[in-house]
């Protein structure tokens, strides 16, 4: 991956922070291998206060607005608690906010207050994200980027996530760090520079990226097929059933998705976890599985995420619909199943990056992210609910 960062255009920007960390975050956000669709988060300190990405923004079109003002020693006074749950960070998050009409800050806004420095980036790249899904990902991500890099089992965004950082870093000299690996998750980097901190990212996506390239062979991904376009549409309606909604089908059946379809143990592979934890909101914790009678496999999906369901709720969760987000149809490819085009040209994009990142896994020795149970926790996330039982 190569960095974007031009000298002749940050130049403008060097009497600003807010403005630089405008720049250098939709750097980041043009990269579809580091982030899509809301993904990734990043922060500038100015004085006391963190400016940290809000909810509802892009990191590829953000401006000032998107940046949440927090009062810096707010957040990292919160931290020392025993336990915070979601629903009062967020609203202890919101009335520290210098700006009440600013957005809700990222759920990871405690992490990046606690980390020491002005500039921090946090993206879910692929390539990276990729190693750390294969049974030894921990093992060969440390072994590649060395002793500086801190390297984090899986734990759940959020305050659970900034409380382990900060415990296990009490005794670290941060300036020892190069980033931080978070298993299953992403990356984080920092600087008291922007430029720098950017271009850490870009350096340990391209270590990434360069492992992969001499180990993975890929199908091409861009050229599609012409498979029978009743295929989605009939998919499309037995999944509208369930979801009680009209969707928006559209079809990959790429060579990739293709050769994604006729996996060995396909229905086993797609229930051991996505890309990055974020994605499971858009597209659910797995697909449907077609192997021709379709709605006979549309039927085996309701009944598999009902039995997810019932084995990682407790009595005040609020099951969702029963339709899945996207199907493998054995043999021909994957069928996107959104409510319009928007949603389904997103889970559509996410897909895709999900295939790739699985099948290039398939090739270091298989697939392993999240558990179900951990799937679960994050589709289920407290604050989702929250909106589901407001609405009722």
């Amino acid at each position: 991956m190569k960095s974007l960062f031009d000298d002749a255009t940050a130049v403008q920007y060097r009497n600003d922070p807010l403005a630089m960390r405008v720049y250098t975050s939709r750097l980041l956000g043009q990269e579809s291998d580091l982030v899509l669709h809301g993904g990734g988060n990043t922060s500038v300190k100015i004085g006391d206060t963190l400016y940290v990405k809000g909810s509802g923004w892009n990191l590829d079109t953000i401006e000032k607005p998107g940046f949440s003002p927090v009062d810096l020693g707010t957040l990292c006074a919160m931290v020392e608690r025993e336990t915070l749950s979601d629903t009062q960070m967020v609203k202890e998050q919101r009335e520290a906010m210098a700006d009440q009409s600013a957005p809700n800050p990222s759920i990871e806004a405690i992490l990046h207050a606690i980390i020491p420095f002005a500039y921090v980036d946090h993206t879910h790249a692929d390539a990276v994200v990729t190693l750390t899904n294969t049974p030894e990902g921990k093992a060969l991500v440390q072994e590649l980027y060395g002793e500086n890099m801190l390297i984090v089992d899986y734990v759940m965004p959020g305050f659970e996530l900034a409380k382990h950082i900060y415990e296990i870093t009490r005794t670290v000299d941060w300036n020892t760090l190069s980033g931080i690996i978070l298993m299953h998750h992403g990356v984080f980097t920092f600087d008291d520079d922007a430029k720098r901190a950017y271009e850490k990212m870009i350096h340990i996506v391209t270590v990434a990226e360069t492992h992969l390239a001499e180990r993975v062979t890929l199908a091409c991904g861009d050229c599609e097929g012409k498979s029978d376009p009743d295929i989605p549409r009939a998919v499309a309606a037995e999944a509208a059933k369930l979801r009680g909604c009209e969707l928006f089908p559209l079809m990959i059946d790429s060579p990739r998705a293709q050769l994604f379809s006729i996996l060995p143990d396909l229905d086993a592979l797609v229930k051991k976890g996505g890309l990055t934890p974020e994605h499971v909101i858009r597209i659910k914790p797995f697909p449907a599985i077609i192997d021709g009678d379709i709605a006979e496999g549309i039927s085996k999906f309701a009944q598999d995420y009902k039995a997810y369901f019932e084995a990682n709720a407790s009595q005040e969760h609020i099951c969702l619909d029963l339709a899945p987000r996207y199907a493998v149809i054995k043999g021909v490819g994957i069928v996107v199943l959104g409510k319009d085009e928007k949603e389904s040209r997103i889970i559509g994009d996410i897909v895709k990056h999900t295939i790739t990142a699985i099948l290039s896994a398939e090739q270091l020795g298989g697939w392993k992210s999240l558990s179900l149970a951990q799937m679960f926790q994050m589709e289920y996330w407290e604050l989702e609910q929250a909106k589901l039982k407001n609405a009722q």
